[in-house]
Formats: structure tokens, C-alpha cells, sequence
């Protein structure tokens, strides 16, 4: 599919990825389809990049988690870098969410100053601090 036609795609059915990689990544299910999106539940950053390639998220929700030590602390500052890169490719317009431990917090203006990011939560999110969230984007 080309990249005008995701496009295209994205503008006329407002699509959510949420990124669910762990138990803490609250259910919104219903708020997102109240505020009339379309939720695309994907359970790590490989599968958002799969989904990504063949459909343009309007909005990203995702988990952050910061890379003590690991492949991600050289190249990278967490499990949502390499995703968030693509993103750029496929869709710039896309808005994202990030929702953090507070212990992980202070990391992620590393993570901000590689990315757009439309809004930070810290944990726990409730569902209004989604929904605000959700319409500043």
C-alpha cells in the first residue's frame, strides 16, 4: 500500500494503536470508542511496526520502559524508539501517548528529545486523564 493511500486511509477512519506490554497498561477500550476511535491492540513494538505498514495510527498509546543497561541504553533510550522512528516514516501526523511508572518518569524527556510526544501520563492513568489527553491531540 502506498504511502498516500495510508494516508488517505488515516484521515478518513480515525485509528488507535495502543501498545499494551505489560498488565499495568490500564483498558480504555471504551473511552477510545466513545471518542469515536478505532483501537488497534498490539503486544510489543514488532507487531506495531507490522500493523504500521499496512494501516496509519491517528494516535499511539504506549507503554515506556526505560533501557537500564540493555541494547536499548546505547542506541536507543527505550522499547519504543525503533517504533517511533517508523512512525515518522509512515505517518508524522500521528499523535502519541505515553504512559509511564512514575520511577521511569524522569527518563522519558530522553525520549522527548528524539520524538514528538503529545502527552505524558504517569501511572495510574485514570480515564479522564486519558480523555483529556486524547482531545490536546
Amino acid at each position: 500500500m502506498s504511502e498516500e493511500k495510508l494516508r488517505k486511509q488515516s484521515l478518513s477512519v480515525p485509528l488507535l494503536f495502543s501498545l499494551v506490554e505489560s498488565p499495568a497498561h490500564p483498558d480504555f477500550s471504551a473511552l477510545y470508542r466513545r471518542l469515536g476511535y478505532t483501537q488497534q491492540v498490539l503486544t510489543s513494538s514488532r507487531k506495531a511496526m507490522a500493523a504500521l505498514k499496512k494501516q496509519v495510527p491517528a494516535v499511539v498509546v504506549g507503554e515506556f520502559f526505560y533501557g537500564y543497561g540493555n541494547n536499548y541504553a546505547g542506541a536507543n533510550v527505550s522499547n519504543l524508539d525503533v517504533f517511533l522512528r517508523a512512525l515518522q516514516k509512515y505517518s508524522q501526523d500521528a499523535r502519541v501517548v505515553v504512559l509511564v511508572d512514575k520511577s521511569e518518569s524522569k527518563y522519558v524527556e530522553k525520549l522527548q528529545h528524539l520524538f514528538e510526544i503529545h502527552a505524558v501520563l504517569v501511572y495510574p492513568v485514570t480515564e479522564r486523564e486519558m480523555e483529556d489527553a486524547l482531545k490536546r491531540c
